[in-house]
């Protein structure tokens, strides 16, 4: 099965997306992890990729067409694969859209995890993290043991400082501006598939697998 994946800040596309890869038995696609990855292994795109990261700018679209290209021709793709964090915008679809058809393949679904704004800034704002590990707490909905410390390391628990309400207010506007188009062409094709995010993590993965069924 082969499946993008998409969701506003805040919404737990992220967790989804880890839980989806293993119920499904596909590979997980993540742009980031896709750059970090290229870039390491020396490829053709993973260096022409860096040439623009290490300036500060942004990297073209061919560019991450052909980082894409590369990972979906790996063997573990084979079998199936979730994307995740690609396309962002409607140029990057019809993009991805071209190249799939010219590797001969088929997109199966396009999951669009929904949660009301209010909530994900609610989400958002109540992140905090480990300055140790990374590992991620909430304080409403993934509590540490003791307040201020992580479970793991006992390092100390901290609020980003792009997850205030400002902060991640830009990021929502900024996300449905770019998003909306993308949720229209992919209705259009009969892919989307709406998710209701707002509910317990599991009703969300039961969701998500049944969309796919139909």
């Amino acid at each position: 099965m082969n499946i993008l994946i998409m969701g506003p800040p805040g919404a737990g596309k992220g967790t989804q997306a880890e839980v989806l890869v293993k119920e499904l038995n596909i590979t997980h696609i993540s742009t980031g992890d896709m750059f970090r990855v290229a870039i390491q292994e020396g490829t053709e795109m993973g260096m022409k990729a860096k040439e623009y990261m290490d300036k500060g700018a942004l990297v073209p679209d061919e560019v991450v067409i052909g980082l894409v290209k590369d990972r979906l021709a790996k063997p573990d793709c084979a079998g199936g694969f979730l994307l995740d964090g690609f396309p962002r915008t409607l140029k990057q679809a019809k993009a991805l859209d071209a190249t799939l058809r010219e590797m001969g393949i088929r997109l199966d679904g396009v999951i669009n995890i929904e949660v009301p704004r209010e909530k994900l800034i609610a989400r958002v704002t109540g992140r905090r993290v480990c300055r140790s590990c990374g590992a991620s707490y909430h304080v409403l909905f993934n509590r540490p043991e003791v307040e201020g410390k992580c479970n793991s390391c006992g390092g100390e628990l901290y609020q980003r400082s792009d997850d205030n309400e400002e902060a991640a207010g830009y990021r929502l506007d900024v996300y449905e501006a770019q998003t909306q188009p993308l949720v229209d062409y992919y209705a259009t094709q009969g892919l989307l598939r709406d998710i209701n995010g707002d509910q317990d993590i599991n009703k969300v993965l039961k969701d998500i697998l049944a969309s796919l069924i139909k």
